[in-house]
């Protein structure tokens, strides 16, 4: 109490309540407040007109009465404060005037405070289904409240009552030296299987000065035992199932624990279901499933609590495939100008659809299994794909490489290149020729050959060398050679220095390529240009000096000028033989094209125009065939 007892004289203090043959005292006034916080528990009341100079106080407890010290706030009333309440301090008061015959006041004094938020903390055993009487499913603790608060438990939002044989609600209280209560509730219950997903919560009513109040607990599940009635198997992933698909067979039951299993695949010869062994979880993998994982697959449950066993309902595993692609022939050849029938075949469990592919460029050539091939040219050797796809299964297919060869002697990439070189340095030369049968390689030059095949009619050579004063003299040749002929690609070298310091100026043509078509391997973009730009060059040296010649002949007055003067001109036979220009290639005729003029621009050797030209026009015609060109005096190829 925040006033202090006190003895005093005065009248005698009045009798304690309860006392035998006297009347009931009248009902206390009320007073409500919060622990901690101040009472004023004023003499008579509100209402009275009484004038009291002087009370005195009481507290009644234990049938006793307890004079009380206590302090006059004005000359009106007189009122006891209680500062910094306690819920000890919650009991019956008592003033009294020191006037004679004066009537006591009684004020009841009710002290309150808020418990703590409920804590809650379920059963972490579980419950089983089982069990014959309710079993602990959570207990509710509310701290430092006062008066004791009332709880109520819920499931799912519904408040539970107590129930004979299904539910028991025990509640305990503790007395903390503060005065305060700690409340601690038991909820028991007999479960059931569909209590497995119930929420559970409980919920404190409390009252304070300013009215009725709750607070709730977090919602909690309690883990909930019940055997399984039903076993099932499932796989994933689910749809239609390809070779090479990771495969999951998987034992489900509705029982909590889920019981032991087991799977097991029908034997195709017994018929009888044999026993596999399963992992940990109950699943059978196959990482990459294969045909033969298909079959009827059936799952066990063996309840190890009750021992009774459950069996699921076969269910059919079927893994489609398309295997053994197969082309016939397997080796295909043929002669240039010959004909070839590529014929493809698959297993598989489901309907396949045929398609062949050119190999180096993807196109399409064919919807079927077979593949028809006429008049044969050597561009036409090579890889050819049989892809064999089942439509219904997304993703399933296989398919066949195979390379036609082509009968012919070998072809070389390159028939010459340049390079540039360091003296003294170790050079790596590399050589490429094709044909059918497959070529072989050797070298001019001595050094370490390696071969790697490119593909079954396809090989290339490196050859590495050491740059020697007579390996820049003679160069490199590379001979590839079969059983049809022979074929060479030469090698120029030259010396990095002159070519930075401009000293060498070689008529060696850039890299040309030895044939007009290419074998299955994509070969480099040759370089033909380089023997139609040394032709230009030498035909206009020709030209130069011709029109020199011309125009020698105009000035001295011998070369008639005029709308219809015409004359030819003839130079002896040893002038004529100094405008041939020979170019080595072995390119096919549709790459000489280059070479060849327009006939829609030939003039005749003495004709001329209406102006005598200085100098005369380029010539516009060469001619010729084979390794061989020709320039005449009067027509250049363009």
């Amino acid at each position: 109490l925040g006033a202090q007892g006190l003895c005093s004289a005065g009248p005698a203090p009045p009798a304690p309540p309860g006392v035998p043959g006297e009347a009931e005292p009248p009902t206390p006034e009320l007073v409500e407040v919060e622990v901690g916080g101040t009472a004023l528990l004023k003499c008579g009341p509100s209402h009275s007109q009484a004038n009291f100079s002087h009370v005195d106080w009481f507290s009644v407890s234990a049938r006793a009465l307890e004079r009380v010290d206590h302090q006059v706030l004005s000359n009106t009333w007189t009122t006891l404060a209680l500062s910094h309440v306690t819920p000890h301090d919650e009991r019956v008061f008592l003033c009294q005037g020191k006037r004679p015959q004066s009537q006591e006041h009684r004020i009841q004094l009710r002290v309150y405070k808020a418990p703590e938020e409920p804590t809650i903390q379920v059963n972490p055993l579980g419950i089983s289904v089982s069990s014959k009487e309710p079993v602990e499913v959570a207990t509710c603790v509310g701290r430092n409240g006062y008066p004791v608060p009332q709880v109520i438990w819920y499931k799912n939002g519904h408040s539970l009552k107590e129930e004979k044989n299904r539910v028991h609600i025990q509640s305990s209280q503790i007395v903390e030296s503060s005065g305060l209560y700690t409340l601690e509730s038991v909820l028991n219950a007999q479960l059931v299987k569909e209590d497995k997903e119930a929420r559970f919560y409980c919920e404190l009513n409390y009252r304070l000065p300013s009215g009725n109040h709750m607070k709730e607990s977090q919602e909690v599940n309690v883990q909930v035992f019940y055997p399984a009635e039903k076993v099932w198997l499932e796989v994933e992933p689910s749809g239609p199932l390809k070779e090479g698909d990771r495969v999951e067979i998987r034992c489900l039951a509705d029982g909590n624990p889920p019981p032991h299993f087991t799977i097991s695949k029908q034997n195709l010869s017994t018929e009888e279901m044999e026993e596999m062994t399963p992992e940990d979880n109950g699943a059978l993998v196959f990482e990459s499933a294969r045909k033969e994982h298909s079959g009827l697959y059936q799952c066990q449950g063996l309840d190890l609590e009750t021992m009774a066993s459950l069996l699921s309902d076969p269910q059919e595993l079927l893994v489609n495939y398309v295997s053994d692609v197969r082309v016939s022939p397997a080796a295909p050849e043929s002669q240039e100008g010959g004909s070839l029938t590529l014929t493809c075949e698959a297993d598989s469990n489901q309907a396949v659809q045929f398609q062949w592919l050119r190999e180096k460029t993807g196109r399409v050539l064919e919807k079927g299994p077979v593949l028809q091939l006429h008049s044969l040219k050597r561009e036409a050797g090579g890889g050819y794909r049989c892809v064999a796809s089942v439509p219904s299964v997304p993703g399933l297919n296989r398919t066949r490489l195979v390379h036609v060869a082509i009968f012919g002697s070998p072809w070389m990439t390159l028939k010459e290149r340049k390079m540039w070189v360091r003296e003294n340095a170790v050079l790596n030369l590399s050589c490429e020729a094709s044909g059918h049968p497959r070529p072989t390689i050797s070298w001019s030059v001595e050094g370490t050959a390696q071969e790697q095949d490119q593909d079954p009619q396809s090989v290339l050579s490196v050859l590495s060398v050491l740059v020697t004063p007579e390996l820049l003299r003679t160069g490199a040749e590379c001979v590839a050679s079969n059983s049809l002929g022979r074929n060479t690609t030469a090698i120029f070298l030259e010396l990095a220095s002159n070519r930075s310091t401009g000293l060498s100026t070689s008529t060696v043509s850039p890299p040309v390529r030895a044939n007009g078509t290419s074998t299955e391997k994509k070969l480099p973009e040759p370089e033909s240009k380089g023997v139609a730009i040394v032709a230009v060059t030498v035909c206009v040296l020709v030209l130069a000096v011709l029109g020199a010649v011309l125009y020698f002949f105009h000035k001295k007055g011998k070369l008639p000028c005029g709308r219809s003067g015409k004359q030819e001109i003839t130079l002896p036979p040893s002038r004529k033989s100094e405008y041939v220009v020979e170019v080595k290639s072995d390119k096919l005729p549709e790459e000489m094209g280059l070479l060849q003029g327009s006939s829609g621009d030939q003039r005749a050797p003495g004709d001329q125009s209406k102006h005598c030209p200085s100098p005369p026009p380029f010539p516009q015609q060469c001619h010729g065939s084979g390794h061989q060109m020709q320039c005449g005096q009067a027509s250049l190829g363009a």
